[in-house]
Protein backbone atom coordinates (compact mmCIF):
# COMPACT_ATOMS: atom_id res chain seq x y z
CA UNK A 1 0.00 0.00 0.00
CA UNK A 2 2.49 2.54 -0.88
CA UNK A 3 0.88 5.54 -1.97
CA UNK A 4 -1.39 5.32 1.02
CA UNK A 5 1.32 4.39 3.46
CA UNK A 6 3.54 7.28 1.88
CA UNK A 7 0.32 10.18 3.02
CA UNK A 8 -0.15 8.52 6.53
CA UNK A 9 3.01 7.10 7.85
CA UNK A 10 5.01 10.26 7.15
CA UNK A 11 6.53 11.98 10.09
CA UNK A 12 5.53 15.66 11.10
CA UNK A 13 7.64 17.75 9.27
CA UNK A 14 9.38 20.22 11.25
CA UNK A 15 7.38 23.31 13.27
CA UNK A 16 8.61 26.15 11.26
CA UNK A 17 6.00 28.68 12.72
CA UNK A 18 5.99 32.11 12.17
CA UNK A 19 7.70 34.28 14.59
CA UNK A 20 5.07 37.75 13.96
CA UNK A 21 2.05 36.13 12.73
CA UNK A 22 -1.57 37.08 14.09
CA UNK A 23 -2.37 33.75 15.28
CA UNK A 24 -1.77 33.67 19.10
CA UNK A 25 -0.98 30.42 18.96
CA UNK A 26 1.33 30.19 16.18
CA UNK A 27 3.27 32.79 17.47
CA UNK A 28 7.07 31.71 18.68
CA UNK A 29 6.82 28.13 18.72
CA UNK A 30 10.45 26.28 19.49
CA UNK A 31 11.79 24.91 16.30
CA UNK A 32 11.90 21.50 15.96
CA UNK A 33 11.00 18.39 15.13
CA UNK A 34 7.82 16.84 17.11
CA UNK A 35 9.00 13.26 17.03
CA UNK A 36 11.71 14.16 18.85
CA UNK A 37 11.70 12.48 22.42
CA UNK A 38 13.21 16.11 23.73
CA UNK A 39 10.36 18.14 22.06
CA UNK A 40 7.69 17.26 24.41
CA UNK A 41 8.66 19.12 27.92
CA UNK A 42 6.32 21.84 28.56
CA UNK A 43 3.29 22.84 27.66
CA UNK A 44 3.76 24.92 25.03
CA UNK A 45 5.82 22.69 23.51
CA UNK A 46 2.94 20.35 23.60
CA UNK A 47 0.38 22.42 22.12
CA UNK A 48 3.04 23.74 19.07
CA UNK A 49 3.13 20.16 18.23
CA UNK A 50 -0.54 20.49 17.60
CA UNK A 51 -0.80 23.51 16.30
CA UNK A 52 0.18 22.38 12.72
CA UNK A 53 -3.38 20.27 13.14
CA UNK A 54 -5.16 23.54 12.14
CA UNK A 55 -3.37 24.93 9.19
CA UNK A 56 -0.50 22.84 6.57
CA UNK A 57 -2.06 19.13 7.43
CA UNK A 58 -5.50 20.54 5.89
CA UNK A 59 -3.43 22.26 2.72
CA UNK A 60 -4.13 19.75 -0.03
CA UNK A 61 -8.14 19.41 0.67
CA UNK A 62 -8.17 23.81 1.21
CA UNK A 63 -5.99 23.91 -2.12
CA UNK A 64 -8.89 22.43 -4.36
CA UNK A 65 -10.16 19.54 -2.89
CA UNK A 66 -12.42 21.48 -0.92
CA UNK A 67 -14.74 23.13 -3.64
CA UNK A 68 -13.97 20.60 -6.19
CA UNK A 69 -15.39 18.34 -4.23
CA UNK A 70 -18.33 20.24 -1.79
CA UNK A 71 -19.45 22.60 -4.73
CA UNK A 72 -18.69 21.30 -8.10
CA UNK A 73 -20.20 17.82 -7.16
CA UNK A 74 -22.99 19.63 -5.13
CA UNK A 75 -24.34 22.04 -8.28
CA UNK A 76 -23.65 25.22 -6.63
CA UNK A 77 -21.17 26.23 -9.63
CA UNK A 78 -19.83 24.50 -12.37
CA UNK A 79 -16.50 24.87 -14.61
CA UNK A 80 -16.31 25.50 -18.09
CA UNK A 81 -12.77 23.59 -18.55
CA UNK A 82 -11.48 22.04 -15.54
CA UNK A 83 -12.91 19.70 -12.65
CA UNK A 84 -15.32 17.66 -15.12
CA UNK A 85 -15.25 14.85 -12.99
CA UNK A 86 -16.72 16.07 -10.17
CA UNK A 87 -18.63 18.68 -12.06
CA UNK A 88 -20.14 15.68 -15.40
CA UNK A 89 -19.65 12.98 -12.35
CA UNK A 90 -17.54 11.07 -14.44
CA UNK A 91 -14.49 10.43 -12.54
CA UNK A 92 -13.00 7.54 -12.66
CA UNK A 93 -9.91 5.79 -10.68
CA UNK A 94 -7.20 7.61 -12.33
CA UNK A 95 -8.52 11.50 -11.70
CA UNK A 96 -5.59 12.79 -10.11
CA UNK A 97 -7.60 15.71 -8.53
CA UNK A 98 -9.47 12.73 -6.36
CA UNK A 99 -7.32 11.07 -6.31
CA UNK A 100 -5.15 13.95 -4.75
CA UNK A 101 -8.12 14.75 -2.53
CA UNK A 102 -8.18 11.12 -1.11
CA UNK A 103 -4.73 11.49 -0.07
CA UNK A 104 -4.92 14.84 1.60
CA UNK A 105 -7.39 13.75 4.29
CA UNK A 106 -5.78 10.43 4.90
CA UNK A 107 -2.66 13.16 5.47
CA UNK A 108 -4.68 14.71 8.24
CA UNK A 109 -5.49 11.59 9.47
CA UNK A 110 -2.03 10.25 9.75
CA UNK A 111 -0.79 12.89 11.04
CA UNK A 112 -3.34 13.01 13.49
CA UNK A 113 -2.39 9.45 14.23
CA UNK A 114 0.97 10.58 14.46
CA UNK A 115 -0.01 13.13 17.28
CA UNK A 116 -1.61 11.15 19.32
CA UNK A 117 0.93 9.00 19.71
CA UNK A 118 4.14 10.94 20.30
CA UNK A 119 2.31 12.69 23.10
CA UNK A 120 1.52 9.35 24.42
CA UNK A 121 4.52 8.64 24.11
CA UNK A 122 6.70 11.50 25.04
CA UNK A 123 5.30 13.86 27.29
CA UNK A 124 6.87 14.17 29.95
CA UNK A 125 6.15 15.11 33.52
CA UNK A 126 6.67 18.77 32.79
CA UNK A 127 3.55 18.62 30.48
CA UNK A 128 -0.02 19.02 33.08
CA UNK A 129 -2.25 16.32 32.59
CA UNK A 130 -4.77 18.65 31.00
CA UNK A 131 -3.11 19.99 28.27
CA UNK A 132 -2.31 16.59 27.15
CA UNK A 133 -5.53 15.50 27.36
CA UNK A 134 -6.41 18.76 25.40
CA UNK A 135 -3.58 17.63 22.48
CA UNK A 136 -4.96 14.28 22.50
CA UNK A 137 -8.40 15.71 21.67
CA UNK A 138 -7.41 18.10 18.95
CA UNK A 139 -5.88 15.11 17.35
CA UNK A 140 -9.28 13.30 17.82
CA UNK A 141 -10.89 15.43 16.36
CA UNK A 142 -9.21 16.30 13.51
CA UNK A 143 -8.65 12.46 12.35
CA UNK A 144 -12.87 12.18 12.89
CA UNK A 145 -13.44 15.03 10.74
CA UNK A 146 -11.26 13.94 8.03
CA UNK A 147 -12.79 10.35 8.27
CA UNK A 148 -16.07 12.24 7.57
CA UNK A 149 -14.94 13.71 4.74
CA UNK A 150 -13.86 10.32 3.15
CA UNK A 151 -16.83 8.28 4.04
CA UNK A 152 -19.75 10.68 2.64
CA UNK A 153 -17.23 11.49 -0.47
CA UNK A 154 -16.45 7.37 -1.44
CA UNK A 155 -18.50 5.26 1.04
CA UNK A 156 -16.85 2.31 2.31
CA UNK A 157 -13.28 3.40 3.36
CA UNK A 158 -10.64 1.54 5.79
CA UNK A 159 -10.20 3.34 9.39
CA UNK A 160 -6.54 3.45 10.51
CA UNK A 161 -5.85 4.49 14.08
CA UNK A 162 -2.28 2.93 14.39
CA UNK A 163 0.62 4.02 11.60
CA UNK A 164 2.83 1.48 12.77
CA UNK A 165 0.74 -0.85 12.50
CA UNK A 166 -0.15 -0.17 8.93
CA UNK A 167 3.80 -0.34 8.09
CA UNK A 168 3.38 -3.84 8.50
CA UNK A 169 0.11 -4.79 7.01
CA UNK A 170 -0.59 -5.63 3.41
CA UNK A 171 -4.34 -6.83 4.08
CA UNK A 172 -6.08 -3.90 4.74
CA UNK A 173 -9.41 -4.01 4.12
CA UNK A 174 -12.57 -1.37 3.67
CA UNK A 175 -14.84 -0.84 6.73
CA UNK A 176 -18.35 0.19 6.17
CA UNK A 177 -20.10 3.31 5.91
CA UNK A 178 -22.34 2.26 9.05
CA UNK A 179 -18.90 1.41 10.96
CA UNK A 180 -16.97 4.59 9.72
CA UNK A 181 -19.78 6.90 11.50
CA UNK A 182 -19.90 4.78 14.71
CA UNK A 183 -16.56 5.66 15.14
CA UNK A 184 -16.25 8.98 14.35
CA UNK A 185 -19.72 9.71 16.36
CA UNK A 186 -17.55 7.99 19.33
CA UNK A 187 -14.96 9.63 18.51
CA UNK A 188 -16.43 13.26 18.40
CA UNK A 189 -18.52 12.09 21.91
CA UNK A 190 -15.07 11.84 23.70
CA UNK A 191 -13.69 14.84 21.99
CA UNK A 192 -16.47 16.68 23.37
CA UNK A 193 -15.73 15.51 27.30
CA UNK A 194 -12.39 16.11 26.95
CA UNK A 195 -12.63 19.66 25.44
CA UNK A 196 -12.72 23.05 27.50
CA UNK A 197 -15.57 25.65 27.28
CA UNK A 198 -12.60 28.13 26.48
CA UNK A 199 -9.49 27.78 24.10
CA UNK A 200 -6.18 27.32 24.93
CA UNK A 201 -5.46 30.54 22.70
CA UNK A 202 -7.83 32.11 20.33
CA UNK A 203 -9.72 29.81 17.23
CA UNK A 204 -8.97 26.74 18.93
CA UNK A 205 -10.72 23.65 19.55
CA UNK A 206 -13.40 24.26 22.25
CA UNK A 207 -15.93 21.61 23.74
CA UNK A 208 -18.59 23.70 21.66
CA UNK A 209 -16.42 22.91 18.27
CA UNK A 210 -16.96 19.53 18.73
CA UNK A 211 -20.91 19.42 20.21
CA UNK A 212 -21.30 21.14 16.94
CA UNK A 213 -19.46 18.85 14.77
CA UNK A 214 -21.71 16.01 17.23
CA UNK A 215 -24.70 17.91 15.87
CA UNK A 216 -23.51 17.79 12.86
CA UNK A 217 -22.59 14.12 12.82
CA UNK A 218 -26.23 12.94 14.46
CA UNK A 219 -27.77 14.54 12.07
CA UNK A 220 -26.25 12.31 8.79
CA UNK A 221 -26.15 9.33 10.78
CA UNK A 222 -29.98 9.47 11.41
CA UNK A 223 -29.83 8.89 7.53
CA UNK A 224 -27.04 6.49 7.52
CA UNK A 225 -29.30 4.24 9.93
CA UNK A 226 -32.91 4.78 8.41
CA UNK A 227 -35.18 2.05 7.91
CA UNK A 228 -37.65 2.33 4.79
CA UNK A 229 -36.98 6.19 4.27
CA UNK A 230 -37.23 7.24 7.61
CA UNK A 231 -34.46 8.54 9.87
CA UNK A 232 -33.13 7.29 12.89
CA UNK A 233 -35.20 8.92 15.61
CA UNK A 234 -32.64 9.10 18.83
CA UNK A 235 -29.89 10.04 16.19
CA UNK A 236 -32.29 13.40 15.51
CA UNK A 237 -32.70 13.99 18.77
CA UNK A 238 -29.61 13.84 19.96
CA UNK A 239 -28.46 16.25 16.78
CA UNK A 240 -31.15 18.54 18.34
CA UNK A 241 -30.07 18.21 21.64
CA UNK A 242 -26.20 19.25 20.26
CA UNK A 243 -27.22 21.81 18.25
CA UNK A 244 -29.28 23.29 21.34
CA UNK A 245 -26.43 23.47 23.44
CA UNK A 246 -24.06 25.16 21.11
CA UNK A 247 -26.51 27.62 20.40
CA UNK A 248 -27.94 28.85 23.73
CA UNK A 249 -24.38 27.98 26.22
CA UNK A 250 -21.16 28.76 23.89
CA UNK A 251 -22.16 32.49 23.70
CA UNK A 252 -21.45 32.22 19.56
CA UNK A 253 -23.67 34.51 17.66
CA UNK A 254 -24.47 35.41 14.12
CA UNK A 255 -22.78 38.42 12.55
CA UNK A 256 -25.12 40.98 11.54
CA UNK A 257 -24.05 41.28 8.00
CA UNK A 258 -23.32 38.11 6.14
CA UNK A 259 -20.96 39.81 3.83
CA UNK A 260 -18.65 40.24 6.99
CA UNK A 261 -18.13 36.91 6.87
CA UNK A 262 -16.08 36.90 4.33
CA UNK A 263 -14.35 40.68 4.25
CA UNK A 264 -10.74 40.49 5.90
CA UNK A 265 -9.86 40.49 8.36
CA UNK A 266 -12.97 38.02 9.73
CA UNK A 267 -10.71 35.03 11.55
CA UNK A 268 -11.88 33.90 14.56
CA UNK A 269 -14.97 35.79 14.37
CA UNK A 270 -17.96 35.22 17.12
CA UNK A 271 -19.56 32.50 14.04
CA UNK A 272 -17.23 31.13 14.01
CA UNK A 273 -16.53 27.48 15.60
CA UNK A 274 -14.16 26.19 13.80
CA UNK A 275 -11.76 27.43 11.08
CA UNK A 276 -8.67 26.03 9.17
CA UNK A 277 -5.89 28.81 9.74
CA UNK A 278 -3.60 30.52 7.44
CA UNK A 279 -1.15 33.09 7.95
CA UNK A 280 0.49 35.10 4.87
CA UNK A 281 4.03 33.46 4.92
CA UNK A 282 6.35 32.62 1.81
CA UNK A 283 6.70 29.62 2.45
CA UNK A 284 4.67 26.58 0.51
CA UNK A 285 1.91 25.12 2.84
CA UNK A 286 0.84 27.72 5.54
CA UNK A 287 -1.29 30.39 3.16
CA UNK A 288 -4.54 30.11 1.99
CA UNK A 289 -3.83 29.51 -1.87
CA UNK A 290 -8.08 29.09 -2.78
CA UNK A 291 -8.44 32.74 -3.70
CA UNK A 292 -5.87 32.47 -6.16
CA UNK A 293 -8.07 29.43 -8.09
CA UNK A 294 -11.37 31.21 -7.36
CA UNK A 295 -10.56 35.09 -8.51
CA UNK A 296 -11.80 35.63 -11.81
CA UNK A 297 -8.82 37.82 -12.98
CA UNK A 298 -5.33 38.82 -12.27
CA UNK A 299 -6.96 42.72 -11.97
CA UNK A 300 -8.38 41.30 -8.08
CA UNK A 301 -5.53 39.01 -7.64
CA UNK A 302 -1.60 39.36 -6.44
CA UNK A 303 0.20 37.33 -10.28
CA UNK A 304 -2.77 34.88 -9.95
CA UNK A 305 -6.80 35.16 -10.30
CA UNK A 306 -7.50 31.76 -12.90
CA UNK A 307 -11.04 31.49 -11.74
CA UNK A 308 -12.81 32.89 -14.98
CA UNK A 309 -14.05 29.70 -15.57
CA UNK A 310 -16.12 29.12 -12.57
CA UNK A 311 -19.44 30.32 -12.06
CA UNK A 312 -23.09 30.14 -10.67
CA UNK A 313 -24.69 27.23 -12.30
CA UNK A 314 -28.66 27.95 -13.36
CA UNK A 315 -29.41 25.72 -10.38
CA UNK A 316 -27.48 27.78 -7.84
CA UNK A 317 -29.40 30.69 -9.66
CA UNK A 318 -32.89 29.98 -9.61
CA UNK A 319 -32.66 29.33 -5.78
CA UNK A 320 -32.23 33.55 -4.95
CA UNK A 321 -35.46 34.91 -4.15
CA UNK A 322 -36.26 37.33 -6.46
CA UNK A 323 -35.36 35.44 -9.90
CA UNK A 324 -38.53 34.05 -11.73
CA UNK A 325 -38.83 32.84 -14.94
CA UNK A 326 -39.33 34.97 -17.72
CA UNK A 327 -40.72 34.62 -21.19
CA UNK A 328 -41.89 30.62 -22.09
CA UNK A 329 -42.39 28.97 -18.54
CA UNK A 330 -42.48 25.82 -20.38
CA UNK A 331 -39.15 25.82 -22.27
CA UNK A 332 -36.99 27.53 -19.28
CA UNK A 333 -34.66 29.93 -20.98
CA UNK A 334 -34.93 32.74 -19.55
CA UNK A 335 -34.98 34.48 -15.37
CA UNK A 336 -35.09 38.11 -14.80
CA UNK A 337 -34.96 39.67 -11.32
CA UNK A 338 -33.11 41.17 -8.67
CA UNK A 339 -32.83 39.69 -5.02
CA UNK A 340 -32.68 41.53 -1.35
CA UNK A 341 -30.91 38.05 -0.40
CA UNK A 342 -27.75 39.55 0.53
CA UNK A 343 -25.87 36.17 0.05
CA UNK A 344 -25.71 36.59 -3.35
CA UNK A 345 -23.83 39.58 -3.89
CA UNK A 346 -21.29 38.19 -1.04
CA UNK A 347 -21.14 34.83 -3.07
CA UNK A 348 -21.28 35.64 -6.40
CA UNK A 349 -20.67 38.74 -8.41
CA UNK A 350 -23.12 39.87 -10.88
CA UNK A 351 -22.31 42.56 -13.71
CA UNK A 352 -22.33 46.06 -12.04
CA UNK A 353 -21.92 44.45 -8.32
CA UNK A 354 -20.01 46.91 -6.34
CA UNK A 355 -16.99 45.81 -4.09
CA UNK A 356 -15.23 48.56 -1.92
CA UNK A 357 -12.90 46.42 -0.16
CA UNK A 358 -11.22 45.21 -3.36
CA UNK A 359 -8.69 46.77 -5.88
CA UNK A 360 -9.25 46.45 -9.55
CA UNK A 361 -6.36 47.12 -11.61
CA UNK A 362 -7.28 48.02 -15.22
CA UNK A 363 -4.68 49.19 -17.69
CA UNK A 364 -2.46 50.37 -14.49
CA UNK A 365 -5.18 51.95 -12.86
CA UNK A 366 -6.69 51.09 -9.76
CA UNK A 367 -10.01 51.62 -9.05
CA UNK A 368 -12.38 49.93 -5.81
CA UNK A 369 -13.67 46.53 -7.93
CA UNK A 370 -16.66 47.03 -10.29
CA UNK A 371 -17.69 43.54 -11.54
CA UNK A 372 -17.28 44.18 -15.32
CA UNK A 373 -20.04 43.05 -17.59
CA UNK A 374 -18.06 41.50 -20.72
CA UNK A 375 -20.36 39.05 -22.59
CA UNK A 376 -18.94 37.27 -25.89
CA UNK A 377 -21.82 38.22 -28.37
CA UNK A 378 -20.78 34.99 -30.56
CA UNK A 379 -21.45 32.51 -28.55
CA UNK A 380 -23.31 34.30 -26.04
CA UNK A 381 -21.40 33.47 -22.69
CA UNK A 382 -20.56 35.15 -19.20
CA UNK A 383 -19.91 34.47 -16.02
CA UNK A 384 -21.13 35.05 -12.39
CA UNK A 385 -18.16 34.55 -10.53
CA UNK A 386 -16.87 33.93 -7.08
CA UNK A 387 -16.98 36.71 -4.78
CA UNK A 388 -16.86 34.25 -1.46
CA UNK A 389 -12.99 34.03 0.09
CA UNK A 390 -11.58 36.46 -2.52
CA UNK A 391 -10.00 39.15 -0.32
CA UNK A 392 -8.45 40.68 -3.19
CA UNK A 393 -4.68 42.49 -3.65
CA UNK A 394 -1.86 42.79 -1.23
CA UNK A 395 -2.93 46.53 -0.69
CA UNK A 396 -6.30 45.11 0.16
CA UNK A 397 -4.73 43.11 3.22
CA UNK A 398 -2.36 45.23 4.41
CA UNK A 399 0.51 43.67 2.27
CA UNK A 400 -0.25 40.75 4.00
CA UNK A 401 -0.38 38.85 0.22
CA UNK A 402 0.81 37.26 -2.57
CA UNK A 403 0.82 34.99 -5.46
CA UNK A 404 -1.06 31.92 -4.05
CA UNK A 405 -0.24 33.50 -0.39
CA UNK A 406 -3.23 34.46 1.30
CA UNK A 407 -3.62 35.15 5.12
CA UNK A 408 -7.85 34.65 4.95
CA UNK A 409 -9.09 31.17 7.29
CA UNK A 410 -11.41 28.62 5.69
CA UNK A 411 -14.21 28.18 7.66
CA UNK A 412 -14.92 24.38 8.57
CA UNK A 413 -18.23 25.16 10.38
CA UNK A 414 -20.51 28.45 11.74
CA UNK A 415 -23.16 29.09 13.58
CA UNK A 416 -25.44 29.43 11.25
CA UNK A 417 -24.97 26.05 10.37
CA UNK A 418 -26.07 24.95 13.75
CA UNK A 419 -29.91 26.57 13.67
CA UNK A 420 -30.31 25.05 10.80
CA UNK A 421 -29.25 21.27 11.86
CA UNK A 422 -31.79 22.38 14.71
CA UNK A 423 -34.60 23.18 12.62
CA UNK A 424 -33.86 19.91 10.28
CA UNK A 425 -33.82 17.82 13.37
CA UNK A 426 -37.35 18.78 14.64
CA UNK A 427 -38.45 18.38 11.06
CA UNK A 428 -37.36 15.17 11.15
CA UNK A 429 -39.13 12.36 9.45
CA UNK A 430 -42.53 15.13 9.17
CA UNK A 431 -42.67 17.29 5.88
CA UNK A 432 -42.78 20.14 8.11
CA UNK A 433 -43.00 21.54 11.35
CA UNK A 434 -44.69 24.24 13.47
CA UNK A 435 -42.31 24.17 16.14
CA UNK A 436 -41.95 27.75 16.98
CA UNK A 437 -38.00 27.66 18.52
CA UNK A 438 -37.17 25.90 15.32
CA UNK A 439 -38.57 28.36 13.33
CA UNK A 440 -37.03 30.94 15.24
CA UNK A 441 -33.90 29.56 14.64
CA UNK A 442 -34.38 29.01 10.60
CA UNK A 443 -35.47 33.24 10.92
CA UNK A 444 -32.39 33.83 12.37
CA UNK A 445 -30.60 32.46 9.26
CA UNK A 446 -33.20 33.68 6.52
CA UNK A 447 -34.01 37.02 7.75
CA UNK A 448 -29.70 37.57 8.72
CA UNK A 449 -30.06 37.64 4.78
CA UNK A 450 -32.70 40.32 4.34
CA UNK A 451 -35.45 38.35 3.84
CA UNK A 452 -39.07 38.25 5.18
CA UNK A 453 -39.62 35.76 8.32
CA UNK A 454 -41.22 32.77 7.19
CA UNK A 455 -44.05 32.24 10.08
CA UNK A 456 -46.50 29.39 10.66
CA UNK A 457 -44.11 26.27 9.15
CA UNK A 458 -41.02 25.48 8.01
CA UNK A 459 -40.53 22.47 5.90
CA UNK A 460 -37.30 19.58 5.09
CA UNK A 461 -37.06 21.36 1.20
CA UNK A 462 -37.02 25.09 2.47
CA UNK A 463 -34.23 24.21 5.18
CA UNK A 464 -32.42 22.20 2.43
CA UNK A 465 -32.33 24.85 -0.24
CA UNK A 466 -31.60 27.57 2.82
CA UNK A 467 -28.42 25.48 3.59
CA UNK A 468 -27.58 25.54 -0.65
CA UNK A 469 -27.66 29.76 -0.49
CA UNK A 470 -26.02 29.71 3.49
CA UNK A 471 -23.18 27.89 2.56
CA UNK A 472 -22.61 27.86 -1.39
CA UNK A 473 -19.17 28.15 -1.85
CA UNK A 474 -17.94 27.10 1.53
CA UNK A 475 -17.42 23.09 0.39
CA UNK A 476 -21.14 22.11 1.50
CA UNK A 477 -23.54 21.64 -0.89
CA UNK A 478 -22.54 17.89 -1.96
CA UNK A 479 -22.20 16.84 1.50
CA UNK A 480 -25.87 17.82 1.86
CA UNK A 481 -26.64 15.29 -1.41
CA UNK A 482 -24.89 12.94 0.72
CA UNK A 483 -26.68 13.25 4.10
CA UNK A 484 -30.11 13.29 1.89
CA UNK A 485 -28.94 10.41 -0.05
CA UNK A 486 -28.41 8.49 2.63
CA UNK A 487 -32.11 7.87 3.58
CA UNK A 488 -33.68 9.40 0.32
CA UNK A 489 -31.55 8.53 -2.81
CA UNK A 490 -34.67 8.60 -5.33
CA UNK A 491 -35.44 12.42 -4.46
CA UNK A 492 -31.37 12.68 -4.32
CA UNK A 493 -31.02 11.68 -7.73
CA UNK A 494 -34.09 13.36 -8.95
CA UNK A 495 -32.47 16.85 -7.91
CA UNK A 496 -29.12 16.00 -9.45
CA UNK A 497 -31.15 14.79 -12.91
CA UNK A 498 -33.15 17.72 -13.15
CA UNK A 499 -30.25 20.24 -12.53
CA UNK A 500 -28.97 22.56 -15.22
CA UNK A 501 -25.36 22.98 -15.18
CA UNK A 502 -24.88 24.38 -18.73
CA UNK A 503 -23.79 28.16 -20.12
CA UNK A 504 -25.86 31.24 -19.58
CA UNK A 505 -25.74 35.16 -19.96
CA UNK A 506 -26.72 37.66 -17.83
CA UNK A 507 -27.46 41.32 -19.06
CA UNK A 508 -27.85 44.29 -16.37
CA UNK A 509 -30.86 46.60 -17.10
CA UNK A 510 -27.96 49.31 -17.56
CA UNK A 511 -25.44 47.79 -19.49
CA UNK A 512 -23.75 51.15 -21.19
CA UNK A 513 -20.35 50.04 -20.32
CA UNK A 514 -18.95 47.39 -20.26
CA UNK A 515 -16.44 48.23 -17.28
CA UNK A 516 -17.64 50.86 -15.13
CA UNK A 517 -15.34 53.44 -13.51
CA UNK A 518 -18.30 54.46 -11.28
CA UNK A 519 -21.04 52.26 -9.07
CA UNK A 520 -23.99 51.94 -11.87
CA UNK A 521 -27.43 51.58 -10.36
CA UNK A 522 -28.83 48.51 -11.46
CA UNK A 523 -32.60 47.48 -10.83
CA UNK A 524 -32.57 44.25 -12.41
CA UNK A 525 -30.52 41.39 -14.42
CA UNK A 526 -31.73 39.33 -16.82
CA UNK A 527 -30.24 35.42 -17.40
CA UNK A 528 -30.24 33.81 -21.17
CA UNK A 529 -29.52 30.62 -21.38
CA UNK A 530 -26.61 29.83 -24.28
CA UNK A 531 -28.75 28.24 -27.13
CA UNK A 532 -25.77 26.28 -28.90
CA UNK A 533 -24.77 24.72 -25.09
CA UNK A 534 -26.82 21.28 -25.05
CA UNK A 535 -24.97 19.79 -22.69
CA UNK A 536 -26.71 21.10 -19.95
CA UNK A 537 -27.96 18.11 -17.65
CA UNK A 538 -26.41 15.18 -15.93
CA UNK A 539 -27.12 11.69 -15.47
CA UNK A 540 -26.46 10.94 -11.33
CA UNK A 541 -27.52 7.83 -10.61
CA UNK A 542 -25.87 4.76 -7.80
CA UNK A 543 -23.48 3.98 -10.10
CA UNK A 544 -21.77 6.92 -10.09
CA UNK A 545 -22.65 8.88 -6.99
CA UNK A 546 -19.89 8.22 -4.59
CA UNK A 547 -16.49 8.99 -6.03
CA UNK A 548 -14.58 5.43 -7.07
CA UNK A 549 -11.12 4.48 -4.91
CA UNK A 550 -7.86 5.80 -6.95
CA UNK A 551 -6.56 3.54 -8.94
CA UNK A 552 -3.35 4.02 -6.95
CA UNK A 553 -4.32 2.89 -3.67
CA UNK A 554 -6.26 -0.68 -4.99
CA UNK A 555 -2.99 -1.38 -6.95
CA UNK A 556 -0.87 -1.47 -4.15
CA UNK A 557 -3.96 -2.53 -1.46
CA UNK A 558 -5.69 -5.19 -3.30
CA UNK A 559 -8.00 -6.13 -0.30
CA UNK A 560 -10.12 -2.59 -1.19
CA UNK A 561 -11.63 -4.23 -3.94
CA UNK A 562 -12.93 -7.09 -1.30
CA UNK A 563 -16.56 -6.36 0.03
CA UNK A 564 -16.32 -3.28 3.67
CA UNK A 565 -15.97 -5.01 6.77
CA UNK A 566 -17.67 -4.33 10.27
CA UNK A 567 -14.75 -2.10 12.00
CA UNK A 568 -15.98 -3.60 15.23
CA UNK A 569 -16.36 -7.09 13.98
CA UNK A 570 -14.20 -9.32 16.76
CA UNK A 571 -13.67 -5.99 18.87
Amino acid sequence: MKNLKYYIVVIFVPILFLSGCAKDFLNKPPTANITDVSFYKTDAEVMAATALLYSSVWFDYNDKASYALGDFRGGSVMALYNYKGNVRFNATPDDPENGAAYRAFYTVIGQSNLAILNINKYAGSGVSPDIKKYAIAEARYMRALAYRFLVMSWGDVPIITNNQTLLSDTTIQKNTIQSVWKFITYEMRAVANDLPEKPYATGRLTKWSAEGMLARFYLTRAGVESSGGVRNQSFLDSAAYYANRVITLSNAHLLSNYADLFKYPYNNNAESLFELHWVYDTRWGFSNTSPAYLAYSSDIGNGDGWGDEITATWWMMKKYEGFSSFGDPVVDTMLRGSSMDQRLKATFMLPGAYYPEITQTLNGVDQKLIFPYVVDLKDKVNKLNVKKYIVGQAKDVGGLASSQRYPNDTYMQRLAEIYLIYAEAIVGNNGSTSDQTAIDYFNKVHTRAGLTAINGSISLDTIFNERILEFAMEGMSWYDMVNLHYYNPDKTFAIYNSQDRGLFWTQPDNDVATKWTTPPTISQWTLRKTAWDTNRSINVYEGNFYLPLPAAEISQAPNLRKPAVDYYSGK
